[in-house]
């Protein structure tokens, strides 16, 4: 009888602690077929019901749409802020840039309350509470450390004498930036945004602060649907929001393995 080797425990042990985390989440899939009027499993048979009123309801549909270009502008924000922020850092390679990245990171550190009731004191003495600036804005903020990160990881590969060697032959700050940097960083910028975009399209808190009654993004909507009675529409916007994540994901891990093949 051959042994199990370490590497296969190790496999298996995170494949476990996956499946523990990932899991309970998919179990609101069978639910969202429900036949009852009430959450719950199917009870004679699996229905479309309330997948058919959840994509006629103008609610679900324009709370979709607001969830969607919030996320959108948002992304790109953190985005480009986060690119250049840590291109910033990996080109100055010193203890301050260290402290730099250090900040970026932050909101990543504090409790969503917390930085929710911060914003909200601010925002009320610039007048943004309830509109959707205040929202790209906060969510852009909240989403700058995983466009950080990611990219910081893809310039740590980054070879630094490619960007003195592009000088060298002339090329200006944006064409070396350009041409040399952000072609080699691509994956960590695409990963960063994907994180950056599921996390604005997921989050609640801010929105309920900030948001007032003006914005009823995806989330928001759910929220208040679980509040007022448990509709088994939830459980289909629960249900395409974990399909959706799944495929962003997929759609990136595809395009990481196509580009290193």
């Amino acid at each position: 009888m051959s042994k199990l080797q370490p590497s296969g425990i190790v496999a298996a042990f995170a494949w476990l602690v996956l499946s523990f985390l990932a899991l309970p989440a998919f179990a609101v899939i069978p639910v969202s077929f429900t036949d009852t009027r009430y959450l719950a499993l199917p009870q004679e048979h699996w229905s479309l019901q309330h997948w058919q009123a959840f994509l006629t309801s103008e609610a679900w549909v324009a709370s979709i749409w607001q969830s969607l270009w919030i996320a959108v502008v948002s992304t790109v924000i953190a985005v480009a802020a986060g690119t250049l922020c840590a291109i910033g850092c990996w080109r100055l390679s010193s203890g301050l840039s260290e402290k730099i990245r250090s900040l970026m990171i932050l909101p990543m550190a504090v409790p969503t309350i917390v930085y929710a009731l911060g914003i909200y004191r601010l925002y009320v003495e610039l007048d943004l509470v309830g509109t959707a600036i205040g929202v790209i804005l906060a969510h852009a903020v909240t989403g700058l450390p995983f466009v950080v990160l990611t990219v910081s990881g893809s310039l740590s590969n980054l070879d630094p004498r490619l960007e003195q060697a592009a000088r060298g032959l002339g090329a200006s700050v944006r064409q070396t930036l350009r041409y040399v940097i952000v072609p080699n960083i691509v994956p960590g910028v695409l990963s960063g945004a994907i994180f950056a975009f599921i996390h604005s399209w997921d989050e609640l808190i801010v929105v309920i602060f900030i948001g007032g009654r003006a914005l009823f993004t995806l989330p928001r909507r759910m929220w208040d649907g679980i509040n007022d009675n448990l509709d088994p529409v939830i459980a289909v916007v629960a249900t395409a929001m974990i399909l959706f994540t799944l495929l962003v994901l997929t759609a990136e891990l595809s395009l990481r393995a196509r580009r290193a093949s």
